[in-house]
């Protein structure tokens, strides 16, 4: 006898498990974490560097959770995790500007001399030409290219027209291009 034709299960979707979530399905959450974590962690750190990354990460999905009876459109939490993610590195950074302007007004101390270039790893130089993106272009750059959400959603996510994701994105790429060329990188 021949069996029938299994389909495979299809995936829940994002939607669905929000919408779970408002039920009050603890477990959906947990699939949304699982499902978001590695690319919330990666945008964190991209926006941020590893200094206190964890809390970072945790704070996104705190004030996720906090907020899912509030998202409207259930299958933009993606997007919308995004954008709490762009706001927690928002407030990280101005936290750690408002700690550095302190620091250098009690303590004046001459800046450190930057390592030698020729003993980082690509992925460093990497990072340091993102560090010399202003934090608007940085966002567009990281999200766009290296978390690989399409300008649409970026706009979305910023909260700024498309155009401007586009500008934003070619500067961003020029300066990080030209960084990386000038530090002897064939591209």
């Amino acid at each position: 006898m021949v069996q029938p034709v299994r389909s495979p299960e299809k995936p829940v979707l994002d939607g669905d498990l929000v919408r779970q979530c408002k039920l009050g399905n603890t477990e959906s959450f947990r699939v949304l974490y699982r499902r978001h974590q590695h690319k919330v962690r990666s945008t964190l750190f991209q926006l941020c560097g590893a200094s206190s990354l964890d809390d970072l990460v945790q704070e996104t999905f705190l004030r996720a959770w906090k907020g899912l009876p509030k998202l409207r459109t259930p299958d933009y939490f993606a997007t919308w995790l995004y954008r709490i993610a762009w706001n927690v590195a928002s407030d990280k950074r101005r936290e750690f500007a408002k700690t550095a302007d302190l620091h250098a007004k009690l303590n004046p101390d001459p800046p450190s001399p930057a390592p030698d270039l020729m003993d980082l790893h690509y992925r460093d130089l990497v990072q340091r030409g993102l560090d010399r993106l202003s934090f608007e272009h940085r966002s567009v750059l990281v999200l766009h290219d290296l978390e690989d959400v399409p300008q649409k959603q970026v706009a979305e996510v910023l909260g700024i027209p498309v155009g401007t994701v586009k500008s934003r994105l070619f500067h961003a790429r020029s300066i990080v291009r030209q960084y990386l060329e000038n530090e002897g990188v064939n591209l």
